[in-house]
């Protein structure tokens, strides 16, 4: 984590309605000159699906879809294939509509506990109940990163790319709430130990800024500040006052905050001004000086916009903006 690291103002979380790839491309990129971001199309069927796209990633371990999820199989095969497919015409438009940018660029995947928690082994049981298996999922996911940044990178050559990681299970593999196969009983909690060190293997594979992103409650900042995220990504409206000093403390560490105030579904939209306003809030509860707010929030809707309207979608990302512009110009 490096203390010294800035982000946009205003970004988005990853998935998109529809199944345009040049249409979110270009919703993204119109919406965040500063901060784009690789959007993901869930809506397009499986291989698309946040879990499938990263499992697509994964070097030297295949998955494929079956009626309970997504199972680790022996080899490649149509699964895999559609998923990568969709991720190159995802990439494909990315690049057109990101020809000379220079800025920040994120691209999200699943981190390695939510893809154990979420992807079976050959018996049916998730591989978040074997600690071989994990261990194997996160060194393959951790190559198939860097081999998809090296891609990306190739891609927009001027870009400074963010990584995020997609964890909203992570509280739940932590506190052993993630059910087994017959859905009667839970697996056993994964040691906090072996949870941070194991994150901090995967961020370590990026050698620029890394954001963890969960829309569950109960985020466990103070664990991602020691793995090395260098910002935490949350539903802001799920922030109790037990959070305080955890997020208190990230900040101060030179963690970035960012924050999910602008709802993922269809609804109707608060003035900017009022969208930030818990933030302003929080800050002065926290006792943080006012200027630094935009130093250290970047403004995202909630969690991803899949189950919203394109209309509302591309609404929710010009107020993300707006709202950020409102933080900065009247951070008291």
């Amino acid at each position: 984590m490096d203390d010294n690291i800035r982000f946009g103002a205003a970004t988005g979380i990853g998935s998109m309605p529809g199944g345009d790839a040049r249409e979110a491309a270009r919703t993204v990129t119109g919406s965040f000159e500063d901060f784009p971001f690789l959007p993901e199309l869930p809506a397009r069927g499986p291989g698309a699906d946040m879990i499938g796209r990263t499992a697509g990633m994964l070097v030297e371990l295949y998955a494929r879809v079956e009626p309970s999820g997504w199972r680790i199989g022996d080899r490649p095969g149509r699964d895999t294939k559609r998923a990568r497919s969709w991720l190159g015409e995802d990439l494909d438009a990315l690049e057109e509509f990101t020809q000379g940018h220079e800025g920040d660029l994120k691209v999200q995947a699943v981190g390695p506990w939510t893809l154990a928690a979420a992807l079976e082994l050959r018996n049916g049981e998730a591989a978040l109940s074997d600690p071989g298996a994990c261990r194997d999922l996160a060194a393959s996911l951790a190559e198939g990163l860097r081999l998809h940044l090296d891609e990306v990178r190739r891609r927009v050559p001027g870009a400074r790319l963010v990584l995020q990681l997609d964890e909203p299970s992570l509280t739940a593999v932590l506190r052993g709430q993630v059910r087994t196969a017959s859905g009667y009983r839970t697996h056993r909690a994964v040691d906090r130990q072996v949870v941070e060190a194991t994150l901090r293997d995967v961020i370590a594979v990026h050698d620029g800024p890394v954001a963890v992103h969960s829309c569950a409650p109960d985020v466990p900042f103070a664990l991602l500040r020691r793995a090395g995220a260098d910002a935490v990504s949350f539903d802001f409206s799920l922030l109790t006052g037990r959070d305080d000093d955890a997020v208190g403390e990230a900040v101060e560490a030179g963690v970035r905050l960012f924050a999910g105030v602008v709802p993922g579904t269809d609804g109707p939209l608060s003035d900017p001004a009022g969208s930030v306003m818990g933030v302003r809030t929080l800050w002065r509860r926290l006792g943080l000086r006012p200027g630094l707010l935009a130093e250290a929030v970047t403004v995202t809707p909630a969690c991803g916009l899949a189950g919203a309207s394109p209309a509302y979608a591309r609404q929710a990302l010009a107020h993300c903006v707006r709202a950020a512009r409102s933080l900065a110009d009247n951070p008291e």
